[in-house]
């Protein structure tokens, strides 16, 4: 009986492990997207790669907008920021604030600029973190 016990706590501790990697690597994935997509618009929105990914109409249309983009870029780097710390200091509750913020946001941005690439790019992950968070 006492192994039995032994071993149903050892197992629970394994799966407590697991839960919690799993909420460390979607939180880690959502932040590493907020992190690319603050050097897209911070260093490359006039550059070719950042016209593309935004579907960005022309280089002098990048230009005029360049100062708009650094601050969105800004905007995103604190969200990953947040992200960071929420892991660094496992504070689930910091986690949750953060990704609901990316969750909203990405949705918000799906819907205003009538590109569902958005949802997928950052409502999916923030959401599967959130999941995560709450299993």
């Amino acid at each position: 009986m006492r192994f039995y016990f032994c071993k149903t706590a050892l197992l629970f501790l394994v799966y407590l492990k697991i839960m919690n990697t799993l909420q460390i690597i979607f939180t880690s994935l959502v932040a590493i997207i907020h992190i690319y997509i603050l050097i897209l618009e911070m260093a490359l929105w006039t550059k070719p790669k950042g016209i593309k990914a935004f579907g960005l109409k022309n280089k002098e249309f990048a230009e005029e907008t360049k100062v708009m983009a650094a601050n969105q870029g800004l905007y995103n780097g604190f969200l990953a920021a947040g992200l960071i710390w929420s892991i660094l200091a496992n504070k689930t509750d910091v986690a949750i604030f953060f990704l609901a913020c990316v969750f909203i946001a990405g949705i918000y941005g799906a819907y205003s600029t009538k590109k569902n690439k958005i949802l997928y790019i950052q409502s999916v992950p923030a959401l599967l973190g959130l999941i995560s968070l709450f299993l």
